[in-house]
């Protein structure tokens, strides 16, 4: 596997180009998508982040081939091999984007993914509260959230505190495509600190990425060591 950051040529007048892929989460899949393979019906095994860093847009990869740019669009920093040194009680700082989501099944049998924040606030009934009553919307983001991340951190290979994690960022997106139906999904940031409990589920996280939308900029869970 092969971790990498790549950036907008500043030699290119990228400025339009930026804005549109900050705003169409599809347009931005695609872009990203031809620094691997041109082809449409090739499997995608990559995963990606974007972030602003000094003002200027920035995207973490993890993949299993280089990235390399035909279009003179990008600025691929020198790619780096990724195998994660975990060991058993290992502290490690964590950062993810994920798009959160549980599995509801309806009264005629059908499965639907609903938006853990919007499932919980149907479920509390928030909307039908005087607004006095209402919990804080980011008191709801962050517990509901981390509840996801707690429920699914044993299968990943971690335990998480939930005193040691933030879940906020909150944001709903919806990107139109070539197809009828638009995209829609949520994501939230989360940051904090995790245990590792099993290294070989985690670098399977790791490498494979934690919850849906992957193709659109969730799921990578970047990690640093800390001290004890």
């Amino acid at each position: 596997m092969y971790f990498s950051r790549i950036t907008f040529n500043a030699l290119v007048d990228n400025q339009q180009l930026a804005k549109t892929l900050c705003d169409d989460s599809y347009r931005e899949h695609q872009a990203v998508w031809q620094l691997f393979d041109s082809d449409p019906s090739a499997s995608r095994d990559f995963m990606y982040r974007q972030d602003i860093e000094r003002g200027r847009i920035c995207y973490y990869l993890v993949s299993e081939r280089l990235p390399v740019d035909k279009t003179g669009v990008w600025i691929v920093q020198q790619p780096k091999q990724y195998n994660p040194k975990l060991s058993m009680g290992q502290r490690l700082a964590f950062m993810l984007r994920a798009n959160p989501v549980v599995s509801v099944t309806t009264a005629d049998g059908k499965k639907h993914r609903h938006d853990v924040v919007m499932h919980e606030q149907k479920r509390i009934g928030y909307k039908e509260m005087p607004k006095k009553d209402r919990p804080p919307l980011q008191q709801l983001i962050q517990e509901s959230c981390s509840n996801w991340l707690a429920a699914r951190a044993s299968d990943c290979g971690f335990s998480v505190d939930s005193d040691a994690v933030i879940a906020d960022g909150y944001q709903q997106h919806q990107s139109k495509t070539t197809q009828s139906r638009p995209i829609r999904y949520s994501s939230v940031d989360f940051q904090g600190i995790i245990h590792v409990t099993n290294p070989a589920l985690l670098k399977k996280a790791l490498f494979s990425g934690i919850g849906k939308s992957k193709a659109f900029g969730c799921g990578l869970l970047l990690v640093k060591p800390v001290a004890h």
